[in-house]
């Protein structure tokens, strides 16, 4: 680590320095407080006494100190005392390992891990022309062990069940809620005390290279959440750390926000290159694919208001750090979940923009909800809904999300949303979910959602499994599968960066609540028609073309999935150049079209 680079906020291989590095005859320990008065290593290898003060190594701020005794598994702490003589016993900052909780302590951990997945790492994309379907798992909610003695299962025990579940239901992506370690359960990881250290929840960071190595060797990229807005406010983790707000504002009206958590101070060069080296690590001691910046309109604007104006020491971070991990990692996604409209989040920095391959369009998703949501009188009323989406769309790279925000506090799971009853949910949710394939962008499914989960998600249970029981339940998991595997194969439907992918072969009859999206490529054009109705629209045509073929892909009302039809006797005529049809309510269907 160069020292400089350090201060100036351009670091971003700090954990490589920092924390408790093992070899064959001890640990070296490092860590960063300045304004310390003494800093003390205690641990399990001294019984937790405080015989082994650290030094003060470069400019007096940096303390360390090499200790044979210290071993991997074994548990230990920083005592730091303040100018005034009084002491917090902290987490290491770049731990790799902490125990669980209630317990506070980091645990050394050896990192030697020999990856096997060098032909994925080599042939890895940011997926703008590949198809890029993203299943999003809290990992200790999706399944629990039957027996009850454990909470959780393992990185390593739940590797070969959920991998195996993506690839047979359609997903070629998982994306992961915060995996780094947190005190609360309930804060599903984006308060955290460990940024560098995997939450012990669910075992070691070896077993997570295991379950990161084994969704690659079955051709399933991983991305992580990542959260530098923030960080929780228990002592002993980076809350004035030396003593002082060594990586928090000074002042409290910008310090706390909205979720009761410290703000980074991101104007601190030593906090910008504790964050950049968080993220680089994850990417390159985990082969993790990619990382989905957590909160970024807290980043953009001061506490996320607009009104208050731009953070532009956030903004300059956000710029630094993409560009030096797209230097590092090329081919690495990196997301934002931003929910304003700051211009050019997907714009290289050195074109004017913030450097992210994707952003996630959160309003498509609430006006896409909230018109399924409408009663279908209404529905003419709020067409434009439905198309408003297309105006914005190329302005930058997007992923559709239906994400773990949507289905908690109140907010009802995705099928509940559907308007009407518990029969009428289940057609209207297999419309949005083929709508959602049609549309442009990227996809984001959260757990449960592909099955029609009917009970808001709760990381304290793990999915209603049973639920498959039901016929209802599992047809339309069938479908969601169906609709999967068409979009992985089916070019048109995942080369969306460029405007001649897409066009609307019809968003102009709002008074039949009927649309017909076409997306196009050199290997034969997708033709989807959707009725969001709630009656039988008659002699629906749409045109496309004498010199084009038309193939039935699929038709969500079929039986298999639950519907009215049956399965491969959806009825259409051809004429010369169009298609003419009845197309039953709360149904779509997509069309293959190639050149006669």
């Amino acid at each position: 680590m160069n020292y400089s680079e350090f201060y100036k906020g351009n670091c971003f291989d700090a954990y490589e320095y920092f924390g408790a590095h093992t070899d064959a005859n001890g640990t070296m320990f490092r860590t960063y407080a300045p304004n310390a008065s003494k800093v003390s290593l205690i641990g399990d290898f001294t019984d937790w006494k405080e015989e082994l003060p650290m030094h003060p190594v470069y400019d007096g701020k940096f303390y360390e100190l090499y200790f044979p005794m210290a071993k991997a598994g074994m548990r230990y702490k920083y005592r730091i005392y303040d100018k005034k003589g009084g002491y917090i016993d902290h987490s290491d900052p770049y731990g790799f390992g902490s125990e669980l909780r209630p317990g506070t302590c980091s645990v050394i951990r050896d990192m030697t891990y020999k990856f096997g997945d060098s032909a994925w790492m080599k042939s890895r994309t940011d997926c703008r022309i590949r198809p890029l379907n993203i299943y999003e798992v809290h990992l200790g909610s999706w399944r629990k062990p039957e027996n009850g003695e454990c909470e959780w299962y393992s990185y390593a025990e739940v590797a070969d069940e959920l991998t195996d579940y993506v690839i047979e239901n359609g997903f070629n992506y998982i994306e992961f809620m915060p995996l780094s370690e947190h005190p609360c359960d309930e804060s599903w990881g984006y308060q955290i005390t460990g940024f560098f250290a995997p939450t012990s929840r669910y075992g070691t960071p070896v077993q997570l290279m295991e379950l990161v190595d084994k969704c690659h060797k079955k051709g399933i990229g991983v991305i992580i959440d990542f959260v530098p807005v923030h960080f929780a406010v228990d002592h002993y983790g980076l809350t004035e750390y030396d003593g002082t707000k060594l990586y928090e504002y000074p002042f409290d009206d910008v310090g706390y926000n909205e979720w009761g958590s410290r703000n980074f101070n991101h104007s601190l060069g030593e906090a910008r290159s504790f964050l950049q080296s968080a993220a680089n690590y994850w990417l390159e001691a985990y082969h993790f694919d990619g990382i989905r910046i957590d909160a970024v309109r807290n980043l953009i604007y001061w506490q996320g208001n607009e009104n208050r104006g731009l953070n532009t020491p956030a903004i300059e971070f956000l710029k630094n750090m993409n560009t030096g991990l797209k230097k590092r990692h090329p081919t690495a996604i990196l997301a934002a979940e931003d929910s304003s409209a700051y211009p050019n989040v997907t714009t290289s920095v050195e074109n004017g923009g913030l450097g992210f391959d994707y952003k996630w369009d959160l309003g498509w998703m609430h006006d896409t909800l909230e018109y399924f949501q409408t009663p279908p009188m209404y529905r003419s009323r709020d067409y434009h809904k439905l198309t408003f989406s297309m105006i914005y769309f190329y302005n930058e790279r997007f992923i559709l999300p239906l994400s773990h925000d949507e289905v908690v506090h109140g907010k009802a799971t995705i099928l509940q949303k559907m308007n009407g009853g518990y029969e009428e949910k289940f057609p209207q949710a297999r419309a949005l979910y083929l709508y959602m394939a049609a549309h442009p962008g990227k996809m984001l499914t959260f757990m449960g959602s592909e099955f029609g989960q009917l009970r808001e998600w709760d990381e304290k249970r793990q999915q209603d499994w049973d639920m498959l029981k039901y016929p209802r339940h599992d047809a339309f998991r069938e479908f969601v599968r169906a609709v999967n595997r068409l979009y992985l194969s089916c070019s048109a439907l995942h080369y969306d960066c460029d405007p001649l992918n897409f066009e609307w072969s019809d968003c102009n009859s709002a008074d039949r609540c009927m649309y017909a999206i076409r997306r196009k490529s050199g290997k034969g054009d997708v033709l989807a028609v959707f009725n969001f109705s709630d009656w039988m629209q008659f002699d629906y045509t749409v045109k496309i073309g004498s010199d084009w073929k038309e193939t039935l892909l699929i038709d969500s009302d079929w039986n298999s999935f639950g519907g009215d039809t049956k399965d491969a006797e959806t009825q259409y005529t051809r004429t010369c150049d169009s298609l003419v049809m009845d197309v039953p309510p709360f149904s779509g269907r997509m069309f293959f079209l190639t050149l006669n």
